[in-house]
């Protein structure tokens, strides 16, 4: 696969995953909202809320493309590396059992329960705190796509293996897809892969971070944008082989301690 073509594919692909991920936990507070509260005002938060992003995107967007590029780089590569490893280390740790799954059900029914429980701020027609969940819940969600798409798209840019746009069009895949399972569905979206998806945007995140912070250092990658093939393999292995070693650790910790609980039931026992 040409180099563009492998750089503008991981692009689109990235955008879309990471953005599913956290259209889908906006989906849950958005639904958990209007089901409890009101409709009209939860709409009109998310309404409000998708402005103010739309204005983020917009103020930022030319700003970043004024940085020099190495600049730019090692910025951009260094934040998603941090951004990346988290996601993958919350990632690995679900796998291994050390954490527990995220649960977009349960997550679902302990929103409606609060804003059930919540006093009514209902002023001039609008419940006010249904608008202020659903405002929060997709701002705060959408400013993780927006800074995918924004880092993402300018750095691609001015490599010439993509820009904004094309990562913009794997987020807006993902934004109207969820939207309209959402609608269909009017539940929580608990059958997506979520898990995994945060496990694979955690590694590419992760190999973007690596290679684009490595070019603003002056690495001179082999085969140029087909390296991030070879990096992101190098990651999921490195996430695989973490997940069995901690899976390994923890089962021997069970088996230490059944022995250690067996040994002392023994000695007071008089064994």
């Amino acid at each position: 696969m040409p180099a563009i073509a492998t750089g503008a594919v991981f692009l689109v692909v990235s955008s879309f995953l990471a953005s599913t991920v956290e259209m889908v936990e906006a989906l849950t507070i958005v639904l958990a909202v209007g089901v409890s509260r009101q409709w009209r005002s939860t709409l009109i938060g998310v309404a409000v809320a998708l402005v103010a992003l739309a204005a983020v995107v917009a103020a930022l967007g030319p700003a970043l493309t004024l940085i020099p590029i190495d600049a730019l780089r090692v910025v951009v590569g260094t934040l998603l590396l941090i951004f990346g490893l988290q996601w993958l280390r919350k990632a690995i740790l679900r796998a291994s059992g050390y954490v527990a799954l995220h649960d977009e059900e349960a997550i679902y029914q302990r929103e409606l329960a609060t804003s059930r429980q919540a006093q009514e701020h209902a002023r001039a027609g609008m419940d006010w705190y249904a608008f202020t969940l659903a405002f929060k819940g997709v701002f705060l969600e959408g400013l993780e796509v927006a800074f995918i798409v924004l880092t993402f798209g300018a750095n691609a840019a001015a490599d010439g293996t993509g820009s904004i746009q094309l990562a913009a069009l794997g987020a807006a895949i993902a934004v109207v897809l969820v939207t309209l399972a959402g609608a269909i569905v009017h539940k929580p979206l608990s059958r997506v892969p979520e898990n995994s998806m945060k496990f694979v945007v955690g590694a590419m995140l992760t190999t973007f971070g690596i290679f684009w912070g490595g070019e603003g250092v002056g690495v001179l990658w082999p085969g140029q944008d087909a390296a991030i093939l070879a990096i992101v393999a190098f990651v999921f292995v490195t996430a695989l082989v973490s997940v069995q070693i901690l899976q390994r650790h923890a089962r021997q910790s069970r088996t230490d301690r059944v022995r250690a609980a067996l040994t002392t039931d023994w000695t007071s026992t008089g064994g």
